[in-house]
């Protein structure tokens, strides 16, 4: 997955932060009103977007001569996505993963203990081991298979 650049994820932001009642997406001028504190030029944002949607980050429909634009994933399943690409540069995953077990807060080591519990996936120390998933062109699988939408943390 692409990371974003500063004025991409502040476009992003604006389209991940619509409120429920505009799940529809927005026009460009409602993204560079939302961004009014920067002076951006309509074109440059519209630049990004156009951009954005050739990296599959945003999705858009034909709204007369327009495009509406909405994000293709929520936030959350972004950063999991950035979390999975880091897991793969290379070096131990599970080293990396126990180091970031290690570095989190107890809440939310509570709440991974939640996610696995919910995933049917051991927490305890010295549980047996489970197949790792893994993140292909294809989609999120294991070793076994593809991973089910049941086994994919939920997207909001």
């Amino acid at each position: 997955m692409t990371r974003l650049g500063e004025l991409e994820r502040a476009v992003m932001d604006v389209l991940w932060d619509l409120l429920p009642g505009r799940s529809d997406g927005l026009m460009v001028r409602e993204v560079v009103d939302a961004l009014a504190g920067r002076e951006l030029a309509y074109t440059t944002v519209l630049t990004v977007l156009d951009r954005l949607a050739g990296k599959g980050m945003v999705r858009r429909e034909r709204e007369g001569r327009a495009w509406r634009y909405r994000a293709a994933a929520s936030r959350e399943a972004h950063i999991a996505q950035l979390m999975l690409d880091a897991l793969d540069l290379g070096g131990s995953r599970d080293a990396a993963l126990v180091r970031f077990a290690r570095s989190v807060t107890g809440t939310e080591a509570e709440v991974l203990r939640a996610a696995l519990s919910a995933a049917g996936e051991p927490s305890a120390p010295g549980s047996p081991a489970t197949p790792t998933a893994r993140t292909t062109p294809a989609g999120p699988t294991t070793p076994t298979g593809p991973v089910t939408p049941a086994a994919k943390a939920p997207e909001h």
